[in-house]
């Protein structure tokens, strides 16, 4: 995968804020960030599929860093703790990638733990995301911690949002941190809570909490909130509140992006509720669905103007629209119909699952040899050629 260097760039047309903090650097990295998107279950299945491929192309491995909110986190968890058992090749291929990855997200996928933890979190003790945190730590993750992340490359960051600061929390092995709160070094967080802090979609799975101790922070890392009760009892919702594309840690840092994203969209309501508790979810709705679509369009429009090198796929993406002939073969309103599968961390059957995976895999593809390799090898079919899309 080729790499360059840009001086850093974070203007008006930038999809995420320039912070004092970053205008400190005076160039970008020369490497390649992946940023895997909100989604629940959908967006777990179809980053499998981008991972997938980018596998076979040798790409994975080159990855510096995996920044991940939500249902990505969920994915980039599982790619976390078994990338040592991967088994990479001379070519840079694992060989173990679908017993290490695609089977322990499949088994989940094959669960639900939401309607559970909502139930049990309600009637109580614990909180609805410690009830998720402990379907994550039964079913994919154990006792590990942050600390079972491997070590740099690629450097996995799960990105929730900080509901009292309104900043992103970020969590990796090295540390995790608010830039105004300050940074924890060496966490040895449940990587289960981070992944259920990440993915605390609201309103039902939110808050998650984390019960910390003022002298765990590092002397001085903190902007402006470095005091109680924010260092000691932090309050955290879904990545996707505050960037559900999980651009944040990879745009500000490198030269290459590439963006995976599952996400959801707002439907239409041709009635909308009048009384005012519908009426204000449905306005939120509006405009988290604009966030989300500037973002979208701030990414791809830097790709063009060359403030980054990289490519983006979504799960609403039409195929046809990479004008590759040699992409697989997709039905745009098959894959809509993926796109509309809604965002829950509920049971999907094995069909909906593989279909997932295939179409995650044949966009990813499509935008890689579009738009950041061109020489690459066409794919000889589907990971599961049975289902298509």
């Amino acid at each position: 995968m080729t790499k360059f260097n840009r001086n850093l760039m974070l203007d008006a047309d930038s999809p995420v804020e320039s912070l004092a903090i970053d205008r400190k650097r005076r160039s970008l990295d020369d490497g390649v960030g992946l940023c895997l998107s909100g989604g629940g279950y959908r967006a777990m299945l179809f980053h499998v599929g981008g991972l997938w491929r980018l596998n076979e192309l040798g790409c994975l491995k080159k990855l510096d860093r995996i920044s991940s909110v939500s249902g990505g986190s969920i994915t980039a968890g599982v790619l976390g703790l078994n990338w040592s058992r991967l088994g990479f090749d001379a070519a840079g291929v694992a060989a173990e990638f679908e017993s290490q990855l695609v089977a322990p997200v499949r088994s989940l996928a094959g669960r639900t733990i939401d309607r559970m933890a909502i139930l049990f979190g309600l009637l109580g003790p614990g909180s609805i995301s410690a009830r998720v945190a402990r379907a994550y730590r039964k079913h994919l993750f154990g006792d590990k911690t942050l600390q079972d992340l491997p070590d740099d490359p690629p450097r996995f960051v799960i990105n929730a949002t900080n509901v009292q600061s309104g900043a992103l929390w970020r969590f990796m092995k090295p540390y995790m941190r608010d830039w105004r709160v300050g940074r924890v070094s060496n966490p040895s967080l449940p990587l289960s809570v981070a992944v259920a802090a990440s993915s605390a979609f609201p309103p039902v799975l939110s808050p998650a909490q984390l019960n910390l101790v003022s002298s765990a922070f590092d002397p001085g890392s903190g902007e402006d909130l470095q005091r109680e009760p924010y260092t000691t009892r932090v309050i955290l919702t879904d990545g996707g509140v505050y960037d559900n594309l999980g651009l944040e840690t990879v745009w500000k840092n490198y030269s290459t992006v590439l963006v995976s994203d599952g996400g959801g969209k707002m439907r239409l309501d041709p009635r909308p509720k009048r009384n005012w508790v519908n009426h204000v979810l449905r306005v939120l709705s509006v405009i988290d669905n604009q966030v989300r679509s500037l973002r979208k369009r701030q990414t791809i429009d830097s790709f063009r103007k060359g403030t980054r090198r990289g490519a983006y796929w979504g799960i609403r993406t039409n195929i046809d629209d990479y004008g590759l002939s040699s992409a697989l073969q997709c039905d745009f309103g098959k894959t809509t119909e993926l796109a509309d599968v809604p965002t829950r961390l509920r049971k999907l059957d094995a069909r909906t699952q593989e279909r997932l995976i295939n179409w995650g895999y044949a966009v990813c593809d499509a935008a890689m040899r579009r738009h950041v390799e061109p020489g690459l090898p066409a794919p000889a079919g589907f990971p599961y050629p049975a289902v298509e899309v």
